[in-house]
């Protein structure tokens, strides 16, 4: 596990590339329009200043929304055009980093050439590079349409849902009108209808898979449900005669060992019950997820582990009859059975997807998608993808992508066949900008595993905003204590190894504190219903919980932030924030 060392903006190196984590509150914002002060200026030292200095053109920004980018965009733009007017003298400031930086270019032409380049850029930003992935993707493959194969006469169809439905109505024509009625209910039980099958591609789109094997739905369904009915019926061969083997040895150990068996768990009649329904199956065409819901609570009782957790504790070992292992046998091999729902599933995305794309290359149409998977492409041919990378390079010496927690596995592989992530190239920098603790997109293919893979591709470039600017101290001291006493914070911890650490920061915030008519409130408070419940009483309760709290709060003519400094500010509504995970709850709550 790499350390990761606390960002310095001044001195910061912006060539290779490097991970940034930014949590919230940590001023992430002003660390990025600090460091492209930094770049308009071609600031730094040997090995931390920039290949050159950069213009707006120049510096790739990448982030998520459009409304990010706009806000991004002008809070660079501000950034740079304070930094101008304290360089020429117009405006004094307070800031440490715009005070070390202004100093560190003599009076007179040097800081006037640089007051100038600053002003530049602020007056530029119109032509800035700051993008949404998609709005970026698509401009590269306009601007380098050889390279990248693309065509010159396409439209933008920005919502791909009739295509998507274009695509499933002649999936359902070609496949299910030619197949036999016995398959075709078969196949109904995976979607019911046209709309069942939409919804099911819809999801499965967003997720990478492999392409179904040739052939048709009738012929890829109808051989996995062949090879399952004939691996179930090879599993069921010899069980009737191991049923009553079984039940023969249990009986035998409760007639003449009753003392170490516990009789809660291991009794006569439900084995004997349990039993029967295993050999009824066997005899049967019933599938084994039949034989699981049938069994209930019997059906691993018979295995090996299943018959020792009914022994007394203390009890000396005993041999157990080779049926038993010969049943926890049977359970594995029934899990790995073929699943014919699975095949049907990745039949239809592969050949509804062929349909989409035939259907835009008949009508000129790309999707947001498209463009991802076509620069993708472009970049990994063996012949031109360098040369493009290389372009590329040239084009953006700089790229800095926000919100990296939520890069998609495709997003970050274009970025590193580009620069080169592991390799730390000098004649660029890509700066990865992120807090995994935030990862929110995992609905649109943003995938964790592309933050881990690009930490381990920085391994000793690794960097972290260390002060929390927007919360209390007591909130910061109990947010970093809270994750700290977790032995494994994010769940990615192996074998002794924590690929994902969990970061503390300090504070330097508000200094408000909370009091009601009790007194100061905790930072942390957690409240434990212990009473069993049905969901939906849960949920009444517990929302009803929440709703007594904020009314206390609210009816409590004390509860007020004291600040020192500022005086007393009673409680508001607009100060509470009620987080759910639901709309549902959300709508209890309110």
């Amino acid at each position: 596990m790499s350390t990761a060392h606390v960002l310095n903006p001044h001195s910061f190196p912006l060539r290779g590339s490097h991970l940034i984590e930014a949590s919230a509150g940590t001023g992430k914002t002003w660390t990025i329009a600090a460091l492209y002060v930094r770049l308009v200026l071609g600031h730094g030292g040997e090995g931390s200043a920039p290949v050159r200095p950069m213009l707006p053109q120049d510096v790739l920004v990448m982030t998520f929304t459009r409304a990010a980018t706009r806000e991004l965009s002008d809070r660079i733009r501000a950034r740079l055009t304070e930094a101008a007017q304290v360089f020429r003298g117009i405006t004094e400031t307070d800031d440490a980093f715009l005070k070390q930086l202004q100093s560190e270019y003599v009076e007179g032409e040097p800081r006037e050439q640089a007051a100038y380049r600053l002003a530049l850029a602020a007056q530029a930003m119109d032509d800035a590079a700051v993008y949404t992935i998609d709005a970026w993707c698509q401009r590269m493959l306009r601007e380098h349409a050889f390279d990248s194969g693309s065509l010159f006469e396409e439209k933008l169809v920005g919502d791909e849902a009739a295509l998507r439905l274009d695509a499933v109505q002649d999936y359902w024509r070609q496949q299910l009108y030619p197949m036999a009625t016995p398959l075709v209910a078969q196949v109904q039980r995976i979607w019911r209808d046209v709309p069942a099958l939409e919804k099911d591609m819809r999801a499965l789109m967003s997720v990478p898979l492999a392409d179904a094997a040739p052939g048709t739905l009738a012929q890829v369904f109808g051989a996995a449900l062949a090879e399952r009915e004939a691996q179930l019926a090879a599993l069921k061969q010899g069980w009737v005669e191991k049923a009553d083997n079984l039940l023969g040895w249990i009986e035998g150990q409760l007639a003449h060992h009753k003392s170490s068996w516990d009789g809660r768990k291991l009794s006569y009649k439900n084995c004997a019950a349990w039993l029967e329904v295993l050999k009824a199956w066997a005899q049967g065409p019933e599938d084994g997820k039949v034989l699981q819901t049938t069994m209930k609570t019997g059906w691993d009782r018979f295995t090996p582990q299943g018959l020792l957790a009914c022994r007394k504790p203390g009890e000396a070992p005993v041999d157990l009859p080779s049926e038993s292992q010969a049943y926890a046998d049977l359970l594995a091999a029934l899990q790995a059975l073929p699943d014919p729902a699975k095949v049907a599933r990745l039949h239809a995305r592969t050949h509804v997807l062929q349909r989409m794309a035939e259907l835009k290359r008949r009508s000129g149409l790309f999707g947001f998608a498209d463009m991802l998977q076509r620069l993708d492409v472009a970049l990994a041919d063996p012949e031109s993808g360098e040369r493009l990378a290389q372009r590329l390079r040239e084009q953006f010496p700089v790229a800095l992508i926000d919100e990296f927690q939520d890069t998609s596995p495709l997003q970050f592989r274009i970025f590193d066949r580009i620069y080169r992530t592991a390799e730390n190239r000098q004649d660029a920098a890509l700066l990865l900008i992120g807090d995994p603790k935030q990862s929110i997109y995992g609905f649109r293919g943003a995938d964790i595993h592309s933050y881990l893979s690009a930490r381990r591709a920085t391994a000793g470039r690794h960097h972290v905003l260390g002060t929390n600017y927007r919360s209390t101290q007591a909130v910061v001291d109990v947010v970093n204590r809270w994750f700290q006493i977790t032995p494994d914070a994010f769940g990615y911890r192996k074998e002794g190894e924590d690929p994902l650490p969990f970061q503390p920061v300090d504070a330097k915030g508000r200094s408000e504190v909370f009091t009601t008519r009790e007194g100061p409130v905790k930072a942390m408070t957690l409240v434990h219903d212990d009473t069993l419940r049905s969901p939906r009483d849960a949920l009444s309760h517990l929302s009803a919980l929440c709703a007594e709290q904020i009314v206390a709060w609210l009816s409590d003519p004390q509860a007020r932030f004291a600040t020192p400094d500022k005086g007393d500010q009673p409680l508001q509504p607009k100060d509470i924030a009620v987080l759910v995970r639901t709309g549902k709850e959300a709508a209890a709550v309110r």
